[in-house]
C-alpha cells in the first residue's frame, strides 16, 4: 500500500471528508497522516484519528499562526495520544516577508522543544527561510523535510542531521527539473512521499483540488526519478514510514 504522509484532512473538501477517505483507500492508499496547521484543527484531526483505523496525525502549529503559546495546546493528553506519530507542521516561512521573523522563530524553537521533551519527530515547514531552518534543527531532534522544495544545499546539511525528505505533487510539474534532481540525489531510504491535500494536486491533476488519492501520481515520478519499480518502491515507502514515525502500526 502507499502512504500519503502529510494530508490535511481536517480542511473542507466539496465531496466530504469521508468521500475523499474512502477514495484514497480505494486507490491504494491504506494510509493516510493528518497535519495540523491552525490550533483550530487539533481537535479534528485527534476525532478523525479516533475514527479510523488508517489515519494517524501530527500535532503542530504551523509558522502563519505565529505568534501563539503553542504550551496550552501541545498538552501531554494530546502528544501521548496512540495515534499522534509526531509534531507538525512546524518551521518558518518568510514567503510574505520576515516581518515577523522573530515571532516564528520563537513559535519553531517552542514546539522543538516540546518535541524534545516526548521523544517526537517533527515535520517541517520551510520556505524562503533556509538558513534560519538549518541554524535551528541543530541535528538533536528528527523529522521529515514536508514538501522538500528547497535546495541541494540544504538538503545535504539535513541529510547530515538525519532527516528524511517528502516528495509532493510538486515532482511532477513540469517546471520542477531541479527538484527531481534533487530527490535523485537523496538516499531512497530517506524519501516518503506525501500530497500536501488539498494543495499542491499533481500532474495530470494539477490545478484541482489535491486529494491523498493522488499520491500514486508521485509515486511514478519518484519511482522514474530512482530507477525502480513501482511496486520495489511501495515497499520501500512503507519502511520509511515506520522508521520516520515510530510509534504508527499498520
Amino acid at each position: 500500500m502507499f502512504i500519503d504522509t502529510h494530508c490535511h484532512l481536517t480542511d473542507k473538501y466539496s465531496d466530504g471528508t469521508e468521500n475523499v477517505i474512502a477514495s484514497a483507500m480505494n486507490a491504494g492508499v491504506g494510509v493516510m497522516i493528518c497535519p495540523t496547521a491552525d490550533p483550530a484543527d487539533i481537535p479534528a484531526a485527534l476525532k478523525l484519528a479516533d475514527t479510523h483505523k488508517n489515519i494517524f496525525c501530527t500535532i503542530g502549529i504551523h509558522p502563519e499562526c505565529a505568534p501563539v503559546d503553542a504550551k496550552p495546546l501541545l498538552t501531554e493528553s494530546v502528544l501521548t495520544h496512540p495515534r499522534v506519530v509526531g509534531i507538525g507542521e512546524i518551521g518558518l516561512d518568510y514567503h510574505y516577508g520576515a516581518d515577523n521573523r522573530a515571532q516564528q522563530i520563537k513559535l519553531f524553537e517552542q514546539q522543538l522543544d516540546i518535541a524534545r521533551k516526548y521523544a517526537l519527530p517533527v515535520a517541517i515547514h520551510t520556505r524562503e527561510a533556509e538558513n534560519d531552518t538549518a541554524a535551528i534543527l541543530t541535528g538533536d531532534v528528527g523529522g521529515v523535510m514536508h514538501c522538500f522544495t528547497s535546495s541541494w544545499n540544504l538538503a545535504k546539511k539535513m541529510l547530515d542531521r538525519g532527516f528524511m525528505f517528502s516528495a509532493s505533487g510538486i515532482l511532477t510539474f513540469k517546471n520542477a527539473g531541479e527538484i527531481r534532481e534533487t530527490f535523485a540525489k537523496i538516499p531512497l531510504d530517506r524519501i516518503v512521499i506525501e500530497t500536501d491535500a488539498p494543495y499542491c494536486a499533481p500532474v495530470p491533476y494539477r490545478g484541482k483540488v489535491c486529494e491523498p488519492a493522488m499520491v500514486i501520481e508521485t509515486a511514478r515520478v519518484l519511482a522514474q526519478v530512482k530507477g525502480v519499480s513501482l511496486d520495489e518502491l511501495e515497499r520501500i515507502l512503507e519502511t520509511n514510514v515506520k522508521s520516520l514515525y515510530p510509534k504508527i502500526s499498520f
